[in-house]
């Protein structure tokens, strides 16, 4: 996976938007999706919220995709070689760019057809532990009639980012503001922080 560490890496110091288009193995891919469909099936993906336990959005306008945390100790092989996965980026990231990053939490991340999250930054106002988002995909045959495209936003310039499986995208979660376009069919996705605490 080194190689494509340093990809995610190298593309985020070019340009503030780390992306690498095949991170994940199509075997991890394809597990990681059959857990949301099964999540989903048994009722166990919940609406998202906006906010942490101090301050929360009470009308939830922000978004509506529906969201499963990751653990180790569900003791499941695909949720547990990704967060493995994530553990090795880290160290690496730590090791090549001294980030200090000790920390992380993932979830799964659901948009059925017509959710969408408006634009926002990932770290709350109250609460900076979160430095680098992290998003992986997992939709195959993805194309723009799809929608829920990830727009990052640098200087009022988007860049687009279609949500094809595989591809990850890495970026600074107090800087970069973004948002994902109403989806028009399941977009899925794996997403998280990595946080100095």
């Amino acid at each position: 996976m080194t190689q494509h560490f340093d990809l995610l890496i190298d593309t985020y110091l070019e340009n503030n938007i780390g992306i690498d288009p095949l991170f994940l193995p199509v075997a991890l891919c394809e597990g990681l999706q059959e857990n949301i469909l099964t999540l989903q099936r048994e009722g166990k993906m919940i609406p998202a919220q906006v906010g942490n336990a101090v301050h929360k959005d009470p009308h939830q306008n922000m978004r509506s995709d529906k969201i499963y945390w990751m653990d180790k100790a569900h003791g499941n092989s695909f949720e547990n070689e990704f967060l493995l996965i994530a553990e090795n980026f880290v160290k690496h990231l730590n090791m090549t760019c001294y980030t200090g990053i000790n920390d992380f939490e993932f979830h799964y991340a659901l948009y059925e057809a017509g959710s969408f999250y408006k634009r926002h930054k990932d770290q709350f106002k109250n609460d900076s532990n979160r430095k680098y988002s992290l998003i992986s995909y997992l939709n195959d045959g993805w194309t723009d009639e799809d929608g829920g495209q990830l727009c990052i936003y640098q200087q009022e310039v988007a860049q687009t980012v279609l949500p094809h499986s595989q591809t990850t995208v890495f970026f600074k979660s107090d800087e970069m503001e973004h948002e994902v376009t109403r989806a028009n069919r399941n977009r899925m996705s794996i997403t998280g922080w990595l946080k100095q605490v």
